[in-house]
């Protein structure tokens, strides 16, 4: 007589993971290449291309962008978050070269969308890339000026439009900027120039690499920006923010940093089912090349794994300086 195998359990969870094709067919999470946008750095040509704290990204110069953007839009990529990269020597107090008609981010955004009429560019009319404090607005009496700074943020937003941005991302924090934003764009006809709220920005460690990329960690020196990004320790304060800016004209929203605030994420989504994206910043980045660089963990499964959690928290979307590198894995069968 043969044993009797015990039969417990009957249901066995693992049956669905036990090859390749079952977990992809039963994946709750997905990624494709709709789902990023790549943030990009362009420069001016005396600052040099390279930068230290992030490996393998680099700053383009204008003419080199519509070569890496080609490149990129042959992968699949949809959108680009392009960031400016001022010469020192043009940064003021007032941030004056931002309403230069012709600086180098007008300059960029005009020729890639000559280039690429239907990849969608994202700019921001923050201005630390502008100021020789550093600061995302107008710094006055040793504080950044909240209704000082919106004028020449919002005029910052419409050049933008101007020059061809399909959506402006206010990353700087100060209050009512998303609805002076709207009443501008609309008064000149930009009705559907789109506004991406950077809604629930933390004033964040993670920041650090961007702010060399851009030069603007020596110029804001031991200087913080906590009297207007948000806690880290909050998130009843985010959700008034994203509901504040969604009632001023905000089309979608963003969480930065990322992978730290996930639970932020999914409780936007949740709450205000408006298209919520997340920004994988320079830090976070930079921490998976270095683990990766120091044989610590695989970067490209990895990366992976990061991206899928965004989704998985409810990201719409996610804007990534790792763009390019997840649409060649995702060619390949990466996810």
């Amino acid at each position: 007589m043969k044993p009797v195998h015990n039969v417990y359990p009957c249901v066995r969870m693992r049956r669905n993971r036990r090859h390749d094709w079952i977990r992809d067919l039963v994946a709750e999470t997905s990624l494709s290449a709709k789902d990023f946008i790549w943030s990009i750095f362009v420069r001016e040509d005396p600052v040099p291309a390279e930068i230290r704290t992030m490996p393998a990204i680099r700053r383009y110069s204008v003419h080199e962008l519509t070569e890496a953007v080609g490149q990129a839009v042959d992968l699949g990529l949809r959108a680009i978050a392009l960031f400016p990269v001022i010469d020192s020597e043009k940064r003021t107090d007032d941030a004056r070269e931002a309403l230069n008609q012709d600086n180098v981010l007008y300059q960029a955004v005009g020729l890639l969308k000559k280039n690429f009429p239907h990849v969608g560019i994202i700019t921001d009319p923050a201005l630390d890339s502008f100021t020789d404090h550093g600061h995302d607005g107008l710094y006055i009496k040793d504080d950044v000026a909240n209704d000082e700074s919106l004028e020449i943020i919002c005029r910052h937003a419409l050049l933008q439009a101007q020059a061809g941005a399909d959506i402006v991302a206010p990353s700087d924090m100060m209050d009512g900027r998303v609805g002076e934003i709207r009443k501008l764009l609309d008064r000149h006809g930009y009705q559907n120039v789109g506004i991406m709220s950077y809604a629930a920005k933390y004033a964040s460690n993670f920041y650090g690499p961007f702010r060399e990329a851009l030069g603007s960690d020596q110029c804001l020196g031991k200087g913080h920006k906590r009297t207007y990004q948000m806690d880290p320790a909050n998130v009843c304060e985010a959700l008034r923010e994203v509901a504040l800016d969604i009632s001023e004209g905000a089309d979608s929203v963003m969480i930065k940093p990322g992978l730290p605030y996930l639970d932020v994420i999914r409780q936007v989504k949740d709450r205000f089912l408006v298209p919520t994206f997340a920004f994988h910043v320079s830090g976070e980045y930079a921490m998976l090349k270095a683990a990766a660089d120091a044989g610590m963990l695989s970067y490209e499964k990895t990366l992976i794994e990061v991206m899928t959690c965004f989704k998985r928290a409810g990201a719409d979307g996610v804007i990534t300086y790792s763009a390019v590198d997840i649409l060649k894995l995702l060619s390949h069968g990466g996810n």
